[in-house]
């Protein structure tokens, strides 16, 4: 379970680069941007076909079909759609919900159980995000930009769901994530089409940034994430997920594009604690039990 949770957790560290390669990808727009970098992320799904063993070959049932995509797309179609109708900061922040809600959720699966310190931790992590997304700054909820809220609501709702749900079919193998990112790079083409004028990368710095997207963050991410949260500790997880906008914004200092901050400091001394104490039971096995688990 351990490997499984780190795996996981590779995909949050591959989600902090989703800014700087975002930025870095020039003026294209969302959905072409998704289109894209998902049809790339099918193609790593694809390669990773053709080198790992043959999967088992038994049908997939049509609710997980329903899940992936709604998930990979959804979650996707909801956070532009908040985007562009709420400010950034409140938007990102409500979306950014997603991991409270798998912790919380996580209660209601079979075999699970929910502990104050994976509710503290989260909690914790949820803290330092508030920070690093408002920027020390306060946030102004105005009623004007309702709908862009509940879009934002419902993007949180959809990728907790999506990997809520996604647990419940640890057979189902990993490989299937190709397909969801193939069907949800044509949904976005065809939003594309509908709500967009095209612009396409104005140089090769720019194709770079767009093939980074679609090989990590828009690729390789959803297939760790998969594997993590079907087979690893889906509190930790959902805990530890609130490294992202931290690990993101050190990637932007790092790369000169943002400014180091006692906040940012502060948010990462809460979401460390957080994802520690979340992951207590992990980390910090009672003696009895992992004499147990040595013998065994």
């Amino acid at each position: 379970m351990a490997r499984a949770t780190l795996i996981g957790f590779s995909a949050v560290v591959m989600w902090a680069l989703l800014a700087l390669f975002t930025a870095a990808s020039g003026a294209v727009p969302p959905f072409q941007l998704s289109a894209l970098t998902f049809a790339i992320g099918t193609c790593v799904g694809l390669a990773m076909r053709a080198v790992s063993p043959p999967a088992t070959r038994a049908p997939i049932p049509p609710v997980v079909w329903l899940i992936g995509i709604a998930g990979l797309f959804g979650y996707h179609f909801f956070y532009f759609t908040a985007l562009r109708n709420a400010p950034a900061v409140e938007a990102s922040l409500i979306a950014y919900l997603w991991p409270l809600l798998i912790v919380v959720g996580s209660a209601l699966l079979p075999g699970e159980k929910l502990r104050w310190h994976h509710i503290a931790g989260t909690v914790l992590g949820l803290a330092g995000a508030f920070l690093i997304v408002s920027r020390g700054g306060g946030l102004s909820f105005d009623a004007q930009y309702a709908f862009g809220y509940a879009m934002a609501g419902l993007c949180a709702l959809t990728w907790s769901s999506y990997s809520l749900l996604s647990r419940r079919f640890p057979a189902v193998p990993t490989s299937v994530v190709t397909w969801f990112c193939a069907a949800t790079a044509l949904l976005s083409l065809v939003c594309h089409l509908l709500l967009e004028e095209t612009i396409w990368p104005a140089d090769a710095g720019q194709w770079l940034a767009v093939l980074g997207l679609g090989l990590m963050p828009v690729g390789a991410a959803f297939y760790a994430w998969d594997h993590g949260v079907k087979r690893g500790n889906i509190q930790v997880l959902g805990a530890a997920s609130y490294a992202a906008p931290l690990l993101s914004t050190l990637v932007l200092i790092a790369a000169g594009a943002a400014t180091a901050s006692l906040n940012i400091l502060i948010a990462c001394i809460l979401i460390t604690a957080g994802a520690v104490l979340a992951a207590k039971s992990m980390l910090f096995k009672p003696r009895t039990r992992a004499r147990r688990e040595v013998g065994a």
